[in-house]
């Protein structure tokens, strides 16, 4: 009796000592420790999605960076443009395993809640390309000016038509929720073009008809793309249907500018102006084969190695990083790339847009 006693005690006092261990390894730090000793910088990168071509050279970009600093990185994405449930199970997971901090182009506004219970959690959060609304909603983000990505093609359009009346299409990201990205390129476009708008943070709300810098114009439309190829074909057709005059389209991005591209081909238009924004090396080369006129190119690995950058620093003890004076956001740059040029709009080639894109 006393012997079975004695058993049952030592099995409970193992029981206790593994269960402890449980919770101690399960409340760590989940990163372990590096070469050196020291705790290892754990970051995750959540990007919108892991098969446009932007957001594999943000996965590029961010592997470089954290391969130099020694960063344990986790890559998570939302299965498509706009799904917000995959981000904020990535953002629950950061937060389980003890991460240092997040770097997320947020796929809209539901992702916030996600991103306040990281904050408060400790971690760092970062967005990328996206600023969320509001912009306080993470520390800080680094991304294009995409309301000057927008104006720089919207001026550039206005000097192509030479005074011709615009028919205009603007084929935008979503059309069921608000992105920052996707109003702030938008609206860039139609100020760049001389285009009064109203609500800035609004898509679809300026008036149909009027004057432009050179001109006067009508929208034919407002159509979602979800940013993908087969989006903007859909959408382009849309327009069609709508108003076969189009000779301009403004497209969120160069997938949906393919699709648009090949559902005015199908149709059998000519003479249309097509503008982007991204400047990716494929959106280059279809620029130098007139597939689009115009593309603002922005710079995704940067902004991914930027991050990972700063997150190492900060918890490394370093300083946090700052805005750019100005902005609520750190600008990460924006070049035009056409092979038109447009007098009085700085732009450069496809062939100097080739060696740069995506860096």
């Amino acid at each position: 009796m006393i012997q079975r006693t004695r058993r049952r005690r030592a099995a409970m006092l193992l029981a206790a000592a593994a269960a402890t261990v449980l919770v101690v390894s399960g409340c760590g730090d989940s990163s372990g420790d590096d070469a050196s000793g020291g705790k290892t910088v754990a970051v995750s990168l959540i990007t919108k999605n892991s098969t446009n071509p932007f957001f594999v050279a943000m996965q590029n970009g961010a592997k470089k960076a954290a391969e130099t600093e020694g960063v344990k990185l986790t890559l998570a994405a939302g299965k498509e443009d706009g799904d917000e449930a995959s981000q904020v199970q990535a953002i629950e997971d950061a937060i389980a395993r003890g991460d240092a901090g997040i770097l997320i182009t947020p796929n809209g506004p539901g992702v916030n809640p996600a991103i306040k219970k990281a904050r408060d959690a400790g971690l760092y959060v970062i967005a990328l390309d996206t600023p969320p609304d509001p912009a306080d909603t993470v520390d800080i983000t680094f991304a294009t000016d995409n309301f000057k990505a927008g104006e720089l093609i919207g001026k550039w359009t206005a000097v192509q038509l030479g005074g011709k009346p615009a028919t205009i299409a603007l084929l935008d990201l979503f059309s069921d929720k608000i992105v920052s990205v996707d109003y702030n390129r938008d609206q860039g476009f139609l100020t760049g073009m001389g285009i009064d708008t109203a609500d800035k943070k609004k898509n679809g709300d300026e008036a149909k008809t009027g004057s432009y810098s050179g001109g006067s114009y009508t929208i034919a439309c407002n159509e979602p793309t979800n940013g993908a190829e087969d989006g903007g074909r859909t959408a382009m057709e849309n327009c069609l249907t709508k108003n076969p005059g189009i000779n301009v389209v403004y497209t969120i991005n160069e997938p949906a500018a393919v699709g648009a591209h090949k559902a005015l081909q199908a149709a059998g238009k000519k003479d249309v102006l097509v503008v982007s924004v991204d400047g990716g090396c494929d959106g280059v080369k279809q620029v130098k084969d007139s597939v689009i006129g115009a593309t603002s190119q922005q710079y995704p690995l940067k902004m991914a190695e930027l991050g990972v950058q700063a997150i190492k620093k900060i918890a490394t003890g370093g300083e946090k990083p700052k805005v750019t004076d100005g902005l609520d956001f750190f600008d990460t740059g924006v070049a035009l790339v056409t092979d038109k040029t447009a007098t009085g709009v700085e732009s450069i080639t496809s062939t100097d847009g080739a060696q740069r894109c995506w860096g």
